[in-house]
């Protein structure tokens, strides 16, 4: 852990009283054990196994192909690299607006496969009767609202959403309706920061934002944006913090010189024999094989 850092488990308790304090929330976006145990040392207060892993790690052009199956591997990987942030699966495309017995079974394999401490469902409308659902079965929701990736094609692509007054209604009031279904907080993608600053004073529960403002009580970026890993388009929103990637490239460019050019591996790279017995094992070979 980083020498700031605490050490035990955060709960919800925990962000409510970070959001009554003024204290920022931390939540980064991760996809694997490696990037669990980076975020985990940084000291972040929630990680987010989310489906844009479609995209940034499995190769999918957009988050609606990823399956609930290779869903549970990542976030299983995650789980096992954390002990102090809180953990949030996103359920998938697919795996939860059909009814509230689908949302159920798809967040119970969630909780009992891969450990999470809350589900994460996209949208207002009839989400919010799932996102009841869930909470009335014991199991904590983060709701999301504004730009909601699963459903980027029917907003009219990945652009920002509340611009106009009406439409910007529209989100508070998705918002609120799922802080009513008794979500544990939520997130808001991609609207402009009016918007945010008039959501969040509504809310009781925290408000994480995503290209929504500073006036969110918490914010999250992918691990791969924000290290500059992914080398897909990014939205206005990305700060690049490093760029992983160009030195990842240099890393692995510098190996295969070395490869070809013969300087790799040199003496301190390879294993020898004890004394003496490179020379039997000389003997051993030069024998006759039997039967030959």
């Amino acid at each position: 852990m980083s020498a700031h850092a605490p050490t035990t488990r955060l709960t919800l308790s925990d962000l409510a009283k970070k959001k009554d304090a003024g204290e920022p929330i931390v939540m980064v976006t991760a996809y694997d054990h490696p990037s669990a145990q980076i975020v985990e040392q940084a000291g972040v207060d929630m990680v987010l196994v989310g489906d844009s892993a479609a995209m940034t790690v499995l190769g999918y052009d957009s988050t609606v192909p990823i399956t609930v199956d290779e869903m549970l591997m990542l976030t299983k990987a995650v789980r096992r690299g954390l002990t102090r942030p809180l953990l949030v699966g996103d359920l998938p495309f697919g795996s939860y607006e059909a009814s509230d017995e689908l949302a159920l079974a798809t967040a119970q394999r969630f909780i009992k496969e891969a450990g999470v401490d809350l589900v994460k469902i996209e949208r207002g409308g009839t989400t919010v009767d799932r996102a009841r659902a869930l909470v009335n079965a014991g199991i904590p929701v983060v709701g999301h609202v504004g730009l909601t990736p699963q459903t980027a094609t029917a907003l009219g692509g990945f652009r920002a959403q509340g611009r106009t007054a009406e439409a910007a209604r529209a989100v508070i009031d998705d918002a609120l309706a799922l802080q009513d279904a008794g979500v544990s907080l939520i997130v808001v993608e991609a609207v402009p920061s009016e918007v945010t600053a008039a959501l969040v004073p509504l809310l009781r529960i925290p408000v994480i934002g995503i290209g929504a403002g500073a006036d969110a009580d918490g914010q999250v970026l992918v691990f791969h944006d924000l290290l500059g890993i992914y080398d897909g388009p990014a939205a206005k929103f990305v700060k690049r913090y490093a760029d992983v990637r160009s030195v990842s490239v240099d890393g692995v460019a510098a190996y295969a010189a070395e490869v070809r050019s013969g300087a790799y591996p040199a003496s301190e790279h390879v294993y020898a024999m004890p004394e003496g017995e490179a020379a039997r094992m000389r003997e051993l070979l030069a024998r006759p094989v039997a039967g030959l």
